[in-house]
């Protein structure tokens, strides 16, 4: 039964399976997925309240580059060193939907809600949520899943904090820091 995107959005942030499977075998959703994808990046510049435009605007476009490098190393590790069964656009579909979460991030555009913790928590939410879809499209076990998700996040996270550098360097040399 093929869902519409705010269904699947809600499914995958439920970490409901059934979605996972639906998106990795709708070869059509690729477009659902990056639209996903592009609304948590959007929510997460606004919602960056507690730093620069500068900086938001950078978080922002990282979302979306990291979105290819988390599926391309989830695919380069589960499917090499694992031996999964999925091909990268599964991974791009199922992992852009885990992080449908991320539209909570324009919470922390509301005053008394601290940005970090939203973040925090809404990060821990993602990395669960990439578990389940990098378990389902790969068609492997939970351990072998989180393996995979923790090689595939360090690496975007180290990513991250390089180009957080970058951006604020840009930043203070623009003076809009």
């Amino acid at each position: 039964m093929a869902q519409g995107l705010i269904e699947r959005m809600k499914g995958a942030a439920m970490l409901d399976i059934e979605t996972y499977e639906e998106v990795e075998h709708d070869q059509t959703a690729t477009g659902q997925a990056g639209l996903v994808v592009f609304l948590g990046a959007v929510a997460s510049g606004i919602g960056a309240s507690d730093v620069g435009v500068f900086e938001a605007v950078f978080q922002s476009g990282w979302v979306l580059i990291g979105w290819g490098i988390w599926a391309g190393i989830t695919y380069l590790v589960g499917s090499r060193l694992f031996e999964g069964t999925a091909d990268w656009g599964e991974l791009l579909r199922t992992l852009g939907f885990a992080q449908a979460p991320n539209v909570l991030l324009l919470l922390g555009i509301v005053p008394f809600l601290p940005g970090g913790l939203i973040r925090a928590v809404v990060g821990i939410w993602v990395l669960i949520a990439g578990v389940i879809a990098v378990r389902q499209a790969l068609d492997f076990s939970t351990g072998k899943a989180i393996a995979t998700v923790g090689l595939g996040w360090a690496a975007v996270f180290i990513g991250a904090l390089f180009m957080a550098g970058v951006a604020a360097m840009f930043a203070r040399l623009l003076g809009m820091a």
